[in-house]
């Protein structure tokens, strides 16, 4: 059965990169797929033009003079939500989980394929589109003092709102669609990021920054339990007793 055709979606892009090689490449591709461009050098710069037009997207490399693009992107957060795919040359994992830990949604590793990021990033612009989202994602959800507001992209804990990126959003809403049924990290990558590929190591640092938001004892998680050998699982029973994480 053919799929029905699901047109891109587009947006406005702050592509920051020091590297101007870099970002006209990333940019050219970004343009002609349908975005529009807007470009930064430098930290100041793109926090001054995010300021000036909010985008709907940022594309932020990591190693940025002056200020690094982990300081620019928790700046970026701090003035509310928007979505982050960070760039980096470097292969320590552990730069990565740190972009991932202030808020970036995603990262890709230099060198990489300009359509592969077009992708991503198109990915990331249609879960921020209401109009995109299934009508089993658009009414309200709750679960154990949780509240989800899908069409509002809106999420409490017992009336109090939480500060959530698009990705802890996404993953909440998942597992509160799912209550009690456990998830690999490759199905949580397919179902809550659509990729087929990916670092699964995105899929823990957004586990363990969602226990931080939702959880009373983020080290002794109730709501979001580990199964071993398989992944995660939503226990809305918050009467149950909590694990030693």
């Amino acid at each position: 059965m053919q799929q029905p055709y699901t047109a891109p979606a587009t947006g406005r892009v702050l592509v920051v990169d020091d590297d101007p090689t870099v970002a006209e490449v990333v940019a050219g591709y970004l343009a002609r797929a349908g975005h529009e461009v807007d470009r930064a050098a430098d930290g100041p710069s793109a926090l001054a033009r995010a300021a000036g037009h909010r985008p709907d997207l940022v594309v932020l490399d990591l190693m940025l003079p002056g200020m690094d693009g982990l300081e620019v992107c928790a700046r970026l957060r701090e003035r509310g939500p928007v979505p982050v795919i960070m760039l980096t040359a470097r292969g320590d994992e552990d730069d990565r989980v740190l972009g991932l830990e202030v808020g970036a949604d995603d990262y890709v590793t230099k060198p990489f394929s300009p359509r592969e990021l077009v992708l991503r990033v198109e990915s990331v612009l249609r879960r921020t589109r209401p109009a995109e989202r299934t009508s089993a994602a658009s009414g309200p959800l709750s679960a154990a003092g949780l509240t989800i507001d899908a069409a509002a992209r809106r999420a409490t804990k017992h009336g109090t709102e939480l500060s959530l990126t698009l990705r802890e959003f996404d993953l909440l809403a998942f597992l509160l669609r799912h209550p009690g049924r456990a998830f690999g990290r490759e199905e949580l990558m397919r179902e809550v990021w659509g990729w087929d590929f990916g670092d699964l190591s995105t899929v823990t640092v957004h586990v363990r920054r969602l226990r931080g938001k939702i959880e009373d004892d983020p080290a002794r998680p109730r709501l979001i339990r580990t199964v071993w050998g398989v992944g995660y699982r939503f226990e809305p029973d918050t009467a149950a007793e909590p694990e030693e994480d």
